[in-house]
């Protein structure tokens, strides 16, 4: 490989220093280089990781102090899903036009303002707000930092890179739950630091990003979509909202779920007029005539609904039905974490090496499906050590997949819609995940009632203030008799089987669209070069 390049060069072939790979393959820059601009990109997403870990782990106990609801409870998170989300193309797009390092430090300023503020909140509907506003800064952080890299690094070098950013989401993820546990369990410090925790992270990525982020910045005449930015946010937030209340605030056919699809489908149809006209469209629609852009997009959504759906109720279930603390809760998780370390550092080494990418995300899929189809057997009386067999292998499925489905379409499409592209894989996989949480949400609530309705049997009266769709589980939990505390443990435990099992049926889809993924030889040239030569 490295002699052919030099030919093309015209220069003579010479062996790289071990710690530098072909400058050909790295956009100009050398080892030492990218790795002082990742220093800054690579603690922003940290940050990310880390507030939503922190935050997982501490809502059964935040929920429980402000006597919210089990829908309550999904809405937390599913808040801040959505509004990364719908903000994920926008992040996207304006990576293609404006400068992404600055566009980097503001969605940090945003993540750290809505961060504090959520610290503040006083009830549950408050902290929802706040944690919408904390949802824009992650969705700027974790599609900017995917693109930047792009910029930077060819997709052949880029598997090397990659294995960083999965350290850094298994630093995040065994961390964020511990250091959630520690300040739960603290009584002078209590949940509410727990959104503070991420701030001075936040503001130290903010220094580096200035210090050690050179890219260059787009100076042409730009015309932003903000038609179809509008439309794109109206048709995803009103379709998501009706997931999330369906079933619940009211019945999944009543005229709420009308207006509500209706509405929602009509915006997106304006959307998608809008995008075929627009001279800067928010999301190119010729980027789905590729097939392995359209495929990892069905992959990505498979992926993040069973991925972020079954993971926000994992805490929920090691703390509600188990009895373990915050902090044992976030050290039960580390098996899943050290298999998503494991797979996607080696995997990204291999891919760097061999330049064939599709072997490890067919493999990682199955095993995907494979992790939660083993975690649907699990109850209240699951033992510990199988528990995190079950993880291991999940995290390893997880670590081969989300990240090689993202370098499989920046690989493909052309540098000036690398923004666009990179966004549109996340945008998709934070959707996936949204009506994950959403859905499983309601599954979960649903088979908590029947199992309850179940437990109580002949004894109607007290059948009713353990039951009703908002008010099962965590509202009465604090203030239950004991024998309706322990019935409602054992009930989530039970019930948590169930939504692992429809994960791991949504997670087919995953390993069907991978099947017809199309390999593609990985590219040598990082984005900047490609845009410099005119491709």
């Amino acid at each position: 490989m490295t002699s052919t390049l030099d030919r093309r060069a015209g220069t003579a072939p010479a062996a790289p220093p071990v710690d530098v790979a072909p400058v050909e393959q790295q956009g100009g820059m050398t080892h030492r280089q990218i790795l002082s601009a990742l220093s800054g990109m690579l603690l922003a997403m940290f940050v990310a990781f880390l507030s939503s870990t922190v935050v997982a782990n501490a809502l059964p106990t935040i929920i429980t102090e402000l006597r919210g609801t089990q829908g309550q409870y999904t809405w937390v998170v599913t808040a801040t899903l959505l509004s990364s989300t719908a903000s994920t193309p926008i992040w996207g797009k304006l990576a293609d036009l404006f400068s992404k390092k600055l566009l980097i430090q503001l969605s940090i300023v945003i993540f750290i303002v809505g961060s504090m503020l959520a610290g503040l909140a006083q009830s549950v509907e408050t902290l929802i707000a706040w944690r919408v506003l904390q949802g824009l800064g992650l969705g700027g952080i974790q599609a900017l930092v995917q693109i930047a890299m792009a910029a930077m690094i060819s997709p052949r070098e880029r598997g090397r890179y990659s294995g960083l950013i999965g350290a850094v989401m298994a630093a995040a993820t065994v961390g964020g739950p511990l250091i959630g546990g520690v300040l739960v369990d603290t009584s002078w410090l209590g949940w509410r630091s727990v959104f503070y925790v991420g701030v001075p992270f936040a503001a130290v990525a903010l220094v580096l990003l200035q210090r050690t982020l050179h890219l260059p910045v787009t100076r042409r005449k730009v015309r932003i979509d903000y038609l179809g930015a509008t439309f794109l946010t109206a048709g995803v937030s009103a379709l998501l909202i009706w997931v999330t209340l369906a079933g619940g605030t009211f019945p999944w056919w009543s005229v709420e779920t009308a207006l509500f699809v209706s509405g929602g489908l009509l915006a997106i149809a304006a959307f998608v007029l809008v995008e075929l006209r627009a001279a800067e469209p928010i999301v190119p629609l010729r980027l789905f005539r590729d097939r392995t852009t359209t495929l990892s997009i069905v992959a990505s959504i498979a992926i993040g609904t069973s991925m972020f759906g079954s993971s926000v109720f994992l805490g929920q279930y090691l703390q509600i039905s188990r009895g373990y603390s915050p902090t044992v809760a976030g050290l039960l998780t580390i098996p899943m974490v050290a298999g998503l370390l494991l797979s996607s550092t080696v995997s990204g080494i291999l891919i760097t090496r061999s330049g064939r990418w599709k072997r490890y995300l067919v493999a990682g899929s199955l095993l995907v499906v494979a992790g939660f189809g083993m975690l649907a057997t699990v109850d209240h009386e699951t033992d510990v050590a199988v528990l995190g067999v079950f993880l291991f292998v999940l995290g390893v499925g997880i670590g081969m997949t989300m990240q090689n489905l993202v370098l499989a379409v920046q690989n493909t499409v052309a540098a000036q819609d690398l923004g666009a592209a990179s966004s549109a894989v996340a945008f998709f996989r934070s959707l996936g995940g949204t009506v994950g949480v959403s859905t499983l949400g309601a599954v979960l609530t649903a088979r908590v009632d029947d199992l309850i309705a179940q437990g109580l049997g002949g004894v109607p009266q007290a059948a009713q203030p353990a039951q009703g769709s908002g008010a099962v589980g965590l509202a009465s939990l604090a203030d239950a008799p004991p024998a309706i505390q322990s019935l409602i443990r054992i009930s989530y435990g039970d019930a948590t089987g169930r939504i692992f099992l429809v994960s791991a049926v949504v997670a087919v889809v995953a390993v069907v669209a991978i099947r017809f993924i199309r390999e593609v030889a990985l590219r040598t040239e990082s984005g900047d070069e490609q845009l410099r030569r005119g491709r």
